[in-house]
């Protein structure tokens, strides 16, 4: 039996008025989330990857279509605190601690601070930060900043988890490894992810599915299924499917 749909959007347009002018983001878009599956949405940029985002998580009111969770349509005010989502900006709060920091998700949500701060300690060391709890944000690397971010929407408790290019402003020696470790903890954790990216090979590592987007208004050019076994490691990338499945994405990019 095929996992449960936990996150969809069915035939989503939007538009916005800029300086009197339409401009058209998303037009007809449909795609889908399973329990514990990992998809990627790759596109050009300025091609409403952020724009779907926020129509996913409430952020955001979609035009035409709807958006289902579990199997059921829900308007934006019913998303919102439903879906754990993870801008491109870290978004930390500078005078609050790691530790602070990371809780803040519970402490919004009015749930047991003593429980919330036990269970963010223990999982301090999965996201490798054991020893940095008060520690401020202005000390920590750039990836270490992500993690933080990261760790913050895990703790958030919800079954689906938007990241908008959480790799996207570090260096390549950190991306590479937060790469490997982003799909170690999706591996333990299994929460149902929905990542978008500009990296075709970050894509087709990290993903069960992805959905490529065509140039603004942005449209479903292709949806590709990845079939590669798990756990993935650098190995991985050196496989010929890995390199068909990029190909094939750089193809359905026009790159």
């Amino acid at each position: 039996m095929a996992p449960e749909t936990i996150l969809a959007a069915r035939r989503v347009s939007k538009a916005f008025r800029v300086d009197g002018r339409i401009t058209h983001a998303l037009e007809d878009i449909t795609l889908e989330a399973r329990a514990g599956e990992f998809v990627s949405i790759i596109g050009p940029s300025g091609s409403g990857k952020s724009t779907l985002l926020n129509i996913l998580c409430g952020l955001l009111r979609a035009d035409a279509g709807e958006v289902l969770l579990h199997g059921r349509s829900v308007g934006a005010d019913a998303l919102l605190g439903r879906i754990g989502y993870m801008p491109q900006k870290d978004l930390l709060l500078p005078w609050r601690s790691v530790l602070e920091n990371v809780l803040l998700g519970p402490e919004l949500q009015g749930r047991d601070l003593a429980a919330a701060r036990r269970a963010a300690r223990e999982a301090l060391a999965h996201f490798d930060l054991a020893g940095f709890a008060d520690d401020y944000p202005a000390t920590l690397s750039g990836g270490m900043r992500q993690r933080v971010a990261l760790l913050r929407t895990f703790l958030c408790e919800q079954e689906v988890i938007l990241l908008d290019e959480p790799l996207g402003a570090l260096d390549a020696l950190t991306r590479l490894a937060l790469r490997r470790w982003l799909l170690d903890v999706w591996s333990e954790f299994r929460r149902t992810v929905i990542l978008v990216t500009h990296d075709v090979e970050e894509a087709v590592y990290l993903s069960d599915r992805v959905y490529v987007l065509s140039p603004r208004p942005a449209r479903v050019e292709q949806v590709l299924t990845i079939d590669l076994p798990r756990p993935r490691a650098r190995e991985t990338t050196q496989d010929p499917r890995f390199i068909a499945y990029r190909e094939a994405l750089l193809e359905a990019l026009g790159l």
